[in-house]
């Protein structure tokens, strides 16, 4: 084979084990601390704070279509990749079944399906509340809008750890 699988392998084991410590950090730090006494709808301070969350979200949402995006879709070429090689090498001694890899890559592919389905629009109404008279979003639903941001995050954060532990696991396996 021109490309090792076990590289390859170790590769988008390591990508899976990045996208679940990023998306811990965004749902459990950065995004939280973007709500620290986020004030509520009544409060005179409630638009000016959702504009600021507004302004600040294109970075998260950058990070998302950039480092998520594009490490989801390498482990799933990656993953894919490696089931064809464990298929095809069952002689050969690549370890492991290529259906786990084969399910591995399906974690990541349901990754990317879920952020382009179920976060995208959320991204899109957090980015609008820079500019809220834009008719797009509700700013009094700010900070509601950012907790079911964390809510859908989970997904982000349990596909990629089941993915490279199911990965792991058949690569170790003798």
């Amino acid at each position: 084979m021109a490309i090792l699988p076990e590289f390859v392998v170790g590769t988008t084991i390591a990508f899976s084990f990045i996208l679940f410590g990023n998306a811990v950090t965004q749902s459990f730090m950065g995004v939280p601390v973007l709500l620290v006494d986020f004030p509520p709808p009544s409060s005179p301070e409630h638009a000016a704070r959702a504009r600021l969350l507004g302004r600040q979200w294109p970075v998260f949402w950058r990070v998302g279509n950039v480092f998520f995006r594009t490490i989801s879709t390498l482990g799933i070429f990656g993953y894919g990749y490696t089931a064809w090689a464990a298929s095809s090498l069952a002689a050969g001694g690549m370890r492991g079944d290529w259906r786990a890899y084969t399910f591995s890559a399906a974690c990541h592919l349901t990754t990317v399906v879920h952020s382009a389905i179920n976060m995208q629009p959320i991204n899109e109404k957090l980015n609008a509340l820079e500019d809220p008279k834009g008719g797009n979003v509700d700013s009094k639903l700010a900070e509601s809008y950012a907790r079911k941001w964390i809510k859908f995050n989970t997904v982000r954060l349990i596909t990629p750890i089941i993915a490279g532990s199911v990965a792991l696991t058949q690569a170790l396996r003798r």
